[in-house]
């Protein structure tokens, strides 16, 4: 084998445990550093795919700045056990029916699938140039990135309000 496929299925192993471990982990700060090593190994993804700029802006933006926000928004709702609602076995025994089904559905579409065969039209440009890049974002997405920015800040004021309303209360 490959060196360049055995670090993909490494990468591909420390992916999906620790996509496992943050949905399953009962403390959400674990949670959360599951996750952020989630993305670094996506990253490593990037890197083995020869998108380096995807890869630093991958760990930038979702490794940085999202996780400092979930980090954030944990500690300032102060999530404890204690308060948790349990739910009934139904609904768990329903969820994991559910996961189930979605998992066969998507081996089924995996397996029925066909590799796409004709010609592969390239216009020339570098998408690994970080103009190019710009332009595109700045240009083409504009609407996009800016509402992007928007939802950001409106699910930080709100948890900052829903924290303080709960202050308020006590």
């Amino acid at each position: 084998m490959s060196t360049v496929l055995i670090i993909f299925c490494v990468l591909a192993a420390i992916t999906l445990a620790t996509a496992f471990l943050t949905i399953f982990s009962r403390n959400p700060i674990h949670s959360a550093i599951y996750l952020v090593i989630c993305f670094f190994s996506i990253a490593g993804h990037y890197l083995l795919l020869n998108a380096q700029f995807l890869a630093i802006v991958h760990v930038i933006v979702y490794s940085g700045a999202i996780m400092i926000l979930f980090l954030f928004t944990i500690m300032l709702m102060n999530l404890n056990e204690e308060r948790e609602v349990h739910r009934p076995r139904i609904t768990r025994v329903g969820a994991i029916v559910s996961f189930c089904l979605i998992c066969l559905v998507l081996i089924a579409i995996f397996i029925n699938s066909k590799p796409i065969v004709g010609e592969y039209v390239t216009t020339g440009e570098d998408y690994q140039s970080i103009k190019v890049l710009g332009k595109i974002l700045l240009n083409e997405y504009m609407v996009p990135f800016e509402f992007v920015s928007i939802l950001l800040l409106v699910a930080m004021i709100g948890t900052v309000l829903l924290s303080k309303k709960e202050k308020l209360q006590k």
